[in-house]
C-alpha cells in the first residue's frame, strides 16, 4: 500500500503562526492531513487517546507557558503508538546545551521559529519533504536527527 498523504499535528498558541502552517501545508506538492492545537496540554490529552491519530510528524512550539513542552514529549513518547513519528520542536531561540538536551530526550528535529513566512515555509517543507522519503522508501529513523 502506497502512502499518499502525511499526517501532521501542529501545537501553536499563536493563530498567527497556525495560519503560517495552514497555508505552508496548502502550498506543499506532499499531501498533508493536519490537525491544530492551541494549547500544549490539550494536544498531548488529544495523543494520549486510544482512537488518537498516529501522526508521521509532530510540530510543537517549545515555549508554552502552561508545561514543559519537553514534559508534554516526554508523555508522548512513552507510548509506543508514536515510536515513529518525528517530533519537531521550535523555539526563537534556544542555547546549543539545550538543542543537544532535547535530541538526547528523543526529539528529531529542532527548527528555529523563524520570524518570517518565507524563511519559515522554507523550514517546514524541507522537515516535510526529508519525511515524506523516509516514509515512502522505508528508511529506518531510529537515529534521525535535524537542525534547521
Amino acid at each position: 500500500m502506497t502512502k499518499e498523504y502525511l499526517n501532521v499535528i501542529v501545537v501553536e498558541e499563536d493563530e498567527g503562526i497556525q495560519i503560517f502552517f495552514k497555508s505552508i501545508f496548502a502550498d506543499l506538492k506532499i499531501k498533508t492531513k493536519v490537525l491544530f492545537f492551541s494549547d500544549g496540554k490539550v494536544g498531548v490529552d488529544y495523543l494520549m487517546k486510544e482512537d488518537a491519530l498516529v501522526p508521521e510528524v509532530l510540530f510543537m512550539n517549545y515555549d508554552f507557558p502552561e508545561k514543559n513542552s519537553l514534559e508534554l514529549i516526554d508523555q508522548v513518547k512513552e507510548n509506543f503508538r508514536y515510536n515513529k513519528m518525528t517530533t519537531v520542536l521550535y523555539s526563537e531561540w534556544l542555547s546549543e546545551h539545550e538543542i543537544e538536551e532535547i535530541f538526547v530526550k528523543g526529539i528529531n528535529v529542532f527548527m528555529k521559529k523563524q520570524n518570517n513566512y518565507s524563511n519559515l515555509k522554507k523550514a517546514v517543507t524541507e522537515i516535510i519533504t526529508v519525511n515524506w522519503q523516509y516514509y515512502t522508501s522505508g528508511l529506518n529513523k531510529e537515529n534521525f536527527i535535524m537542525k534547521v
